[in-house]
This record gives structure tokens, C-alpha cells and sequence, in this order.
């Protein structure tokens, strides 16, 4: 039986218009982040679309998303958070990598995560989310690298999002038989 996930990336936030590296640490979303996820809502509003189950990462930037999103009742887990950057956390971004390849060794000399950890959390989470019996129609909100190594992890063609993902991005992907397959992908529902 074929389920859906729509995977979003939280709204803006103060440490995204600054050009911070922002991982396991959290600043507010800017009111354009909070614009961003109710343009999500009203997207998903008017597609008719329902969910049974939603989920976002520990993070209060992917929260308060979730909560512009939905007032449905949700879960925060660990499994869905950023990846750590050790270090350069709220440092500049011109310190980053945006390599995938450099990406899993970079961040380790910094005391942070490879992006093969992340890819792997990411993947273990959502598939554990997923084959819960009665999740057919769930809201998941994560952020912009993990999301990005989780498409990775899962096969997907990651040329269209070489260049970086929107803030309030949304994946729309099957999932059956262990496997997930995205099938859509709204780069920003949004606002001015």
C-alpha cells in the first residue's frame, strides 16, 4: 500500500537572512518564515490535502513551522534534526562546505557530524515513521541539509537542488515496501 510523506523545510529564520550556519543551534523564524509556512498551509489547504500524522525535528525553528502548518497534534523528534556542524554552528557561511563529497569528512575536523550520518538518521527516521500502520498521510518538517542528504540517501536525481534548497520547500514522496519515491516538489509555495 502506497503512502504519502511531504517532507518541509522550516520557514526563514533571523540566522538564514544573516548567512549562519545553522544546525543543532536555533534562532526565530523572520516574519518572512512565518509568512513562507502559512503559504504552505494555504497550498496544502487548497490541494484538500489531510494528514493523520505529523512530526518535526527537536529544532524550535521546524516547530513553529509545523504549528503555522497545522494545529494538529504532532511529535518532535531527534531523528529529524539538522546536521551538527561542531565549531562553525552560528558561524558565517562562507566557512561551510556545499560539496556532498567534501561534506562527509568536513564537519568532523569541527567536532560535527559527516553528512553520511545525517543521510542514514534521516532515512532510518522517516522509514520508522512511515511503516507505522496507521500513517498513510503524514507532515514531516526538517531542515535544508538534512533534507538534502536525505533525497540523497534515497536515490533521488539531486541535480535540480545543487544550487540549495528554499526555506518552506515541499517534498511530496511515496513510500511502499521500504522504498521511498518523490514524486513531486513544490520549491516554494510563497509570498512576497
Amino acid at each position: 500500500m502506497k503512502k504519502t510523506l511531504y517532507l518541509v523545510r522550516h520557514g526563514q529564520t533571523m540566522f538564514n537572512r544573516q548567512k549562519r550556519i545553522q544546525g543543532w543551534c536555533d534562532s526565530p523564524l523572520t516574519d518572512t518564515g512565518e509568512r513562507q509556512a502559512d503559504a504552505v498551509k494555504d497550498y496544502l489547504e487548497k490541494k484538500g490535502i489531510r494528514f493523520d500524522h505529523a512530526y518535526c525535528s527537536t529544532s524550535e525553528r521546524c516547530s513553529d513551522t509545523l504549528e503555522r502548518i497545522t494545529d494538529m497534534p504532532y511529535t518532535r523528534t531527534k531523528g529529524l534534526k539538522e546536521m551538527f556542524y561542531g565549531e562553525l554552528e552560528a558561524e558565517s557561511e562562507r566557512l561551510a562546505s556545499n560539496d556532498p563529497v567534501e561534506c562527509e569528512t568536513y564537519y568532523l575536523r569541527f567536532g560535527g557530524e559527516s553528512s553520511n550520518t545525517v543521510r542514514e538518521r534521516m532515512i532510518t527516521t522517516l522509514s520508522q515513521i512511515m511503516e507505522k500502520e496507521d500513517h498513510h498521510c503524514v507532515l514531516a518538517v526538517s531542515h535544508g541539509g538534512a533534507s538534502f542528504n536525505f533525497l540523497r540517501g534515497i536515490g533521488t536525481d539531486m541535480e535540480r537542488f545543487a544550487k540549495g534548497l528554499t526555506n518552506c520547500c515541499i517534498f511530496v514522496l511515496e513510500y511502499e515496501e521500504g522504498r521511498f519515491e518523490l514524486i513531486d516538489y513544490v520549491p516554494n509555495p510563497i509570498v512576497n
